[in-house]
């Protein structure tokens, strides 16, 4: 049997290939969205896995320290470590500023306090591909190398100026922003800083604005094995009162509370450039039909069934889907990796939206189809 299909597509070859890579580039940005909601994800959990705290204590009714604020002591870290089940114990304060790269321009960092002589560091050894942790009580950072910092680089912060000791590879915060490290006395030097005008003023009102320093916005625990995550959190809100969320429930707060309504921004730009790919397939397939139509009649005119014709119309329709999808692929890993937060492109979405494009696909055909099956044979004699 003749493939009516490959014949047709044959003979509008080039605006086949060129609509193809239209629509295919649409559906390349639904896989880049679909990669950058993946991506997300992935950083919002950064500072979780790497901290590899068990429970994250912070300010009672608060959801801190990522989704609200949250100022607790910092010799809390003594207390709790006491507790029944309580291992070991960190004091973290988290900040947000920004700061002259090499290249010369302002970016946003994110930045995390820690005691480099504590039970716990937040760095992870894997993601150190340089220097080393710090190892100083003042004025060292450890970067991200996205920042484009070298080591012994010195970068001002505040009054002071610190020594780049690391260099860090895909260490962001929640909402993608480069993480640097620093000493606990720098962080909380930092976030109190205040101008020498302030400090004047509020010591004439009588204001001691050096006596609060001592803050911090979470800290972390891990557990003794064999105890309950959630038993000791229990005691801990009922006797500190203090907030206590495990590291499930944090992971929670951070992947669905505060990336939720990125979700359903990312699921609406994907649902509409899938309903205009799926347009613009119907557009094509339907002219396609309108400029074969007096084909179509004498096709009909000397007995080949509608069953034949239609299943012309949903192979090229299903073949120019098919192309579409290999070119959104193509288009989608060919720029991944120039989008500044992170992209995370898995065959499983690909193959998802493999079956959706085929749905479309199938849907589009019906404009084409429906036309030519009303198709008058007259119009063959007609003209």
């Amino acid at each position: 049997m003749i493939d009516l299909a490959r014949r047709d597509i044959a003979h509008a070859k080039l605006k086949f290939v060129v609509t193809a890579m239209g629509v295919g580039m649409l559906l390349g940005i639904v896989l880049i969205m679909v990669g950058v909601y993946r991506g997300m994800i992935i950083d919002a959990q950064v500072l979780l896995n790497d901290t590899g705290a068990d429970l994250w204590i912070v300010q009672e009714d608060t959801l801190g320290p990522f989704a609200q604020s949250s100022r607790i002591h910092e010799d809390l870290k003594n207390t709790l470590k006491a507790q029944p089940g309580i291992d070991k114990t960190a004091a973290l304060a988290f900040m947000g500023f920004q700061v002259r790269v090499p290249s010369g321009e302002m970016k946003r960092i994110y930045s995390v306090g820690y005691d480099p002589f504590g039970d716990l560091c937040p760095i992870n050894p894997k993601r150190l591909v340089s220097g080393r942790p710090i190892a100083r009580a003042h004025y060292e950072t450890v970067v991200s190398q996205k920042l484009g910092f070298k080591l012994g680089d010195k970068i001002p912060m505040g009054r002071d100026l610190y020594t780049v000791v690391g260099i860090t590879k895909r260490a962001v915060s929640s909402g993608g922003e480069p993480l640097i490290y620093l000493s606990l006395k720098d962080a909380q030097k930092l976030q109190f800083l205040y101008s020498n005008a302030r400090i004047h003023n509020d010591r004439a009102r009588g204001m001691n604005v050096q006596a609060d320093r001592h803050l911090v916005n979470t800290v972390v625990a891990t557990l003794k094995p064999g105890y309950d995550p959630d038993a000791v959190a229990q005691k801990i809100r009922h006797w500190k009162h203090l907030g206590v969320f495990t590291n499930a429930q944090e992971r929670r707060i951070l992947t669905i509370n505060l990336i939720e309504m990125a979700r359903k921004q990312i699921g609406m730009f994907t649902a509409i450039l899938i309903v205009v790919s799926s347009i613009i397939i119907a557009l094509i397939i339907y002219t396609m039909t309108l400029e074969k139509i007096k084909e179509i009649a004498i096709m009909k005119l000397v007995g080949i069934p509608n069953r034949m014709i239609t299943t012309m119309i949903v192979k090229e329709t299903l073949a120019l889907g098919v192309l579409a999808f290999l070119f959104a692929n193509l288009f989608a890993h060919s720029i991944w990796d120039k989008f500044p937060k992170r992209v995370v492109l898995e065959w499983s979405d690909a193959w998802g939206l493999f079956a959706v494009v085929l749905v479309a696909s199938i849907a589009a055909s019906l404009f084409g189809v429906f036309k030519a099956i009303r198709a008058d044979e007259r119009q063959a004699i007609g003209g």
